[in-house]
């Protein structure tokens, strides 16, 4: 399993908002056994979702701090299932964003219903310590995209 968890970035404004997208689609192998007979995205992948798009949010700034990393859930809830091959729009919402962590509240939304929310807590991992070619992809395509003709306090 692939577990980039944003398809595509939608709506950002760095360190404050994000909307994104994740499809998981009926193929892949999470569905054979989550749940045999009644396939569901799993609860944890939707708050890994949430986390990673509200961590593309906080990368975005390019701040000093380094790399958003979750270090705690501090609350998620479940309200219906989500089905293979169902869009799933990320919200997230930076709140607090010091230089020793960021909060973000977030939620998922499919055909316009929240299926489920949480409140995460991010720490930041030294940028130094990551591979000297990594590059995120997803974000990485989306502020080329918006670059031009960007607002001045953020991209959307």
């Amino acid at each position: 399993m692939k577990f980039i968890l944003v398809d595509k970035i939608l709506e950002l404004v760095p360190g404050e908002r994000i909307t994104a997208t994740k499809t998981m689609h009926s193929g892949e192998d999470v569905f054979r056994d989550h749940f045999p007979g009644f396939p569901v995205v799993p609860g944890v992948l939707l708050v890994e979702m949430m986390a990673q798009a509200a961590g593309k949010c906080l990368d975005a700034t390019k701040s000093r701090n380094g790399k958003a990393m979750l270090g705690k859930i501090q609350s998620a809830s479940f309200n219906q299932w989500v089905r293979p091959d169902e869009k799933a729009v990320i919200h997230a919402t930076v709140g607090n964003n010091r230089p020793e962590y960021a909060t973000a509240k977030c939620f998922v939304e499919v055909n316009g219903r929240k299926v489920c929310s949480s409140d995460l807590f991010f720490v930041f991992a030294p940028r130094d310590q990551f591979s000297p070619d990594y590059v995120d992809e997803v974000l990485e395509s989306y502020l080329a995209e918006h670059q031009a003709g960007a607002p001045e306090r953020g991209i959307s």
